[in-house]
């Protein structure tokens, strides 16, 4: 479908920044003609010349772009006490927006998928919903969720898993949904810079998104998948287990220790198994355990593990063969491969991998190359 500019919306924001349109065009690195053309609808810019245009402009994307073609519906997994801000929201939907041209080049999508048609967070509802899921997979209610199970559904669901490398502090986000409405498929951005305990729970946090794409973006739909994750990672007759076991034992330490041992032997966080022990206790009305949440904390900051980045490779930083190569085989994710494509394809350079993987011009050049030799 044809997309043309607000022009309008341009030429507000620059009044309210009192550019002119050559200012505008020196910004973005482009001439006054094509600013020109834009604005009278002739002309449309390039992805990375859109991205650059949001930005300076601080514009988002159905601000910035006048189309029939739906808006990419974005979420946030956030690092705890980050604020999401209009320029989050942007660059995530022009990275969207550049995105659609790769689709087209990804292995055909399946005619099945796991939908979670009335999702709550209502105890019962919820661990029924679980259980569905579960059952879906192949496994036992206290059976571990294993890192291949979760990859095997996002795959089952035409959610492409991009494994990326943002740092542990430099960025907003520890993974980035973003769902292509008109094209129903969804880009899961993993950051690999995080500790390994954390890591299945920010997937599972994802997948929820994934069954639930009518409330992805939305407040709930956070709420439903922070809920969602902890229960099909440790659903209520682990929780039973865990409690009664735990409960026998009438002080503090004992009964961590008894958290951490099954923590340890799913591989999930403490706070996980907690939360989830916690729930069941308020939902079946018996006593809680002794431990409070503030002594998992405490405990849990000081026995933090590795990152999934030092897990999986050594050195680091992995060289853009070993990178590639990881996705493709442990993440089992078409989206290199599809990438490779499209870049003989169309002849896309190095600045289309610096703006959709949200990397430095100096990482970008280095995968493009990888990529296209």
């Amino acid at each position: 479908m044809s997309k043309v500019l607000h022009s309008q919306s341009v030429k507000s924001a620059l009044g309210t920044l009192g550019w002119t349109q050559k200012r505008l065009a020196d910004e973005i690195g482009v001439t006054s003609q094509a600013v020109t053309n834009w604005l009278k609808g002739t002309d449309f810019p390039r992805p990375d010349k859109l991205l650059k245009l949001a930005m300076t402009l601080k514009l988002g994307f159905d601000q910035l772009v006048d189309s029939q073609v739906a808006k990419p519906v974005i979420a946030f997994r956030k690092k705890a006490g980050t604020k999401t801000t209009s320029e989050h929201i942007h660059r995530a939907e022009v990275m969207g927006a550049l995105l659609k041209p790769l689709v087209s080049f990804l292995p055909p999508r399946r005619a099945l998928r796991t939908q979670i048609p009335s999702p709550s967070t209502d105890y019962e509802a919820l661990q029924n919903t679980v259980a569905a899921v579960r059952e879906k997979i192949g496994i036992g209610m206290q059976a571990e969720l294993t890192y291949q199970q979760l990859i095997g559904e996002f795959r089952a669901n035409d959610a492409v898993i991009v494994p990326v490398m943002w740092g542990r502090k430099q960025n907003h986000e520890n993974a980035l949904h973003i769902l292509l409405p008109d094209e129903q498929v969804t880009f899961v951005y993993l950051n690999l810079d995080t500790h390994q305990e954390d890591f299945k729970f920010w997937m599972t946090h994802e997948l929820a998104h994934v069954y639930t794409p009518e409330i992805a973006g939305k407040d709930d739909g956070e709420d439903f998948a922070d809920a969602f994750a902890g229960a099909l990672l440790f659903p209520r007759e682990l929780a039973h287990a865990a409690y009664v076991e735990a409960a026998k034992l009438k002080t503090k330490t004992p009964q961590m220790e008894v958290l951490r041992h099954y923590a340890h032997k799913h591989r999930i966080s403490l706070f996980s198994v907690f939360c989830e022990v916690r729930n069941y206790a308020s939902a079946t009305g018996v006593a809680p355990l002794k431990v409070s949440e503030l002594d998992i904390h405490a405990v849990r900051n000081l026995t933090r593990g590795g990152l999934v980045s030092e897990s999986l490779f050594k050195p680091l930083p992995p060289d853009p063969k070993t990178l590639i190569a990881t996705s493709n085989t442990t993440f089992q994710s078409p989206f290199f491969s599809s990438l490779q494509k499209m870049l003989h394809d169309r002849g896309t350079g190095a600045g289309y991998l610096q703006q959709v993987l949200n990397v430095s011009i100096h990482d970008a050049s280095a995968l493009y190359a990888e990529l296209v030799r």
